[in-house]
């Protein structure tokens, strides 16, 4: 089952994160071994897809002479690396799992990612 990505819209990334469908592992070594289902999550590294990423790393806010007034500024952002569609390898001890409609996704701080594999002929 895939999130559809009328519900992909909803989901808002919060800060440097970035929300993962980890890739499909076969479950079977080299040597033709079935694995049990929890060995693959206990690997230091994973791969998947980057289905949605925040809006970056806030910046210091423009201090004033007067700090209690109400700042009209909006708040700006350093941006991420990564973009939608992106093959992320990253550390799977950072990452944090939850389940939306049966499927299992990972968030991941911008930090945790290793590599980027980006296809720039990938639609979403």
């Amino acid at each position: 089952m895939q999130i559809k990505s009328d519900q992909v819209k909803k989901f808002i990334v919060v800060g440097d994160r970035v929300l993962i469908r980890p890739g499909t592992e076969s479950g079977k070594t080299e040597s033709g071994l079935y694995l049990p289902p929890g060995v693959s999550e206990k690997e230091k590294i994973q791969s998947g897809y980057v289905i949605k990423a925040g809006p970056g790393y806030p910046t210091g806010a423009n201090l004033d002479d007067e700090p209690w007034k109400e700042s009209k500024e909006a708040v700006k952002y350093i941006p991420l690396q990564v973009k939608e569609g992106d093959l992320a390898i990253f550390l799977r001890k950072e990452a944090y799992e939850i389940e939306f409609e049966k499927e299992k996704l990972l968030i991941v701080p911008q930090s945790a990612i290793l590599l980027l594999i980006r296809n720039e002929d990938f639609n979403y």
